[in-house]
């Protein structure tokens, strides 16, 4: 199994700068940015053993970060639109 992390810029090639300029300007996304890279590392740990853990918190915290992941992809489309 390949192991990677899942960063926005990475996910979402094509809004690199919607997603700079909204880390930079908007605090809301720039507090959820973090937490869904944080969330994003955490996984990463834990699937690269480094972290035991239950199956079911693995899973929380994958459904938390694909959340996140739309949420933020949402306010990216927001902006793009509002453009």
């Amino acid at each position: 199994m390949s192991l990677e992390k899942h960063s926005l810029l990475k996910e979402f090639p094509d809004h690199h700068h919607t997603i700079r300029h909204l880390k930079m300007n908007d605090r809301h996304f720039a507090k959820l940015f973090d937490d869904y890279h944080e969330i994003d590392n955490e996984v990463f740990k834990i699937e690269a053993a480094d972290r035991p853990t239950g199956d079911s918190h693995l899973e929380e915290l994958k459904l938390k970060r694909v959340n996140l992941k739309d949420t933020l992809f949402n306010l990216v489309k927001k902006e793009e639109s509002a453009q």
